[in-house]
């Protein structure tokens, strides 16, 4: 299902396409190297799937070298059929790739240097005005390269907005539960504060009626002064339920967060004795997330993060793995230093390591 899913997606289906037309082109084509131009126009294309097909961890790894043999492949098919015309589109769709994949700084000089090649080849092959037809694929590369680069930047644009959504929701829910707790709060003192008052007023006025000597003896009396006291421990009790405060719901805050992110999936294990009250320690525990999220998505590969929130007395200790490897030795970028200064302003502290796998581990310790 994957796989036929990952089949479907526009730049990938377009570029099967495309091979189609180039391998139509390759079929008529007149030469005694038909075996090597078939091997290389099929290992243009494995090269081209396998980009899309593997998963993220690996992609990041293979994608040059596979994108250089793509680039190898269509130059020598170039080479080997200059008359057939079909082949240089194999390139118009190799800078579709470049274009996606890399920054522009990468981009450029290597279509360059692809298009300096392209000339020379169909020089050597007795173009009469080779300069013409690079130039002319060239503006159908920079015509893919440009659509690829803006498409690229719309999906970056996107998954910031989902981002600054997910924050937004996420901070709204925090500051609707603290909502609703200052409210509770406000509430529970008001009837302690008149109701209370009144019925302790009562509860003196009936013992002062007891004590007429005309009144002692009415049965109605008594059951009034039983009601009031009565009615007077039900609020009390009432107002203790409603101080009890059972803390700002951070699953629900997290799980906000984690939304928009196709992967990694988030895994939350809170505590049951944990109880956080204080705004600020929420709001650290769920930047903590955050970045560790954002951080899983984009340098990790991660398909899973697994965040554990516990208690220790009067310090909450947060660790936060992901299944993802880093790239390099781990090194603290201002993600990083934002967390730990984050945490540090409270009185908490922050460590960071990696796991057998080679994954990021955050171990961070509250007070609560």
């Amino acid at each position: 299902m994957e796989f036929l899913r990952a089949l479907t997606q526009p730049m990938l289906l377009a570029g099967l396409v495309t091979w189609g037309a180039v391998a139509l082109g390759l079929s008529v084509e007149e030469s005694d190297r038909s075996v090597l131009l078939w091997s290389l126009a099929l290992a243009y294309l494995v090269a081209f799937v396998t980009i899309d097909m593997v998963p993220p961890r690996w992609e990041r790894r293979l994608r040059m070298p596979l994108l250089l043999l793509q680039a190898g492949c269509a130059l020598a098919l170039v080479w080997l059929a200059p008359r057939g015309g079909t082949a240089p589109v194999l390139l118009v769709v190799l800078v579709a790739q470049l274009a996606t994949a890399m920054p522009p700084r990468v981009t450029v000089p290597v279509v360059i240097a692809l298009n300096i090649a392209f000339y020379l080849l169909l020089r050597g092959a007795g173009y009469s005005q080779p300069l013409l037809v690079a130039t002319l694929y060239l503006g159908f590369q920079a015509f893919a390269a440009l659509t690829a680069h803006y498409a690229r930047t719309v999906e970056a644009s996107r998954d910031a907005l989902a981002m600054v959504n997910a924050d937004l929701l996420a901070t709204r829910a925090l500051l609707a539960d603290s909502a609703r707790s200052n409210e509770r709060l406000r509430v529970a003192r008001e009837l302690h504060d008149v109701a209370g008052h009144k019925l302790t007023a009562l509860g003196l006025n009936l013992r002062l009626l007891e004590a007429d000597p005309a009144l002692r003896m009415r049965d109605e009396l008594h059951t009034c002064r039983q009601l009031s006291g009565e009615l007077l421990g039900d609020l009390r009790n009432l107002v203790a339920a409603m101080r009890h405060d059972d803390g700002l719901d951070l699953a629900t805050a997290l799980h906000a967060l984690a939304a928009p992110l196709p992967k990694p999936s988030l895994q939350l294990r809170i505590d049951p004795a944990v109880r956080v009250t204080d705004p600020a320690v929420a709001d650290a525990i769920v930047r903590t997330v955050q970045e560790a999220l954002t951080n899983a998505a984009r340098h990790a590969g991660a398909e899973r993060l697994t965040v554990a929130l516990s208690r220790d007395g009067d310090t909450l200790h947060l660790q936060i793995d992901d299944d993802g490897r880093l790239r390099g030795l781990l090194r603290e970028g201002n993600g990083l230093a934002g967390m730990r200064e984050r945490l540090a302003m409270l009185g908490g502290q922050l460590a960071l390591s990696t796991g057998a796998t080679g994954a990021l581990r955050i171990d961070a310790e509250i007070p609560a």
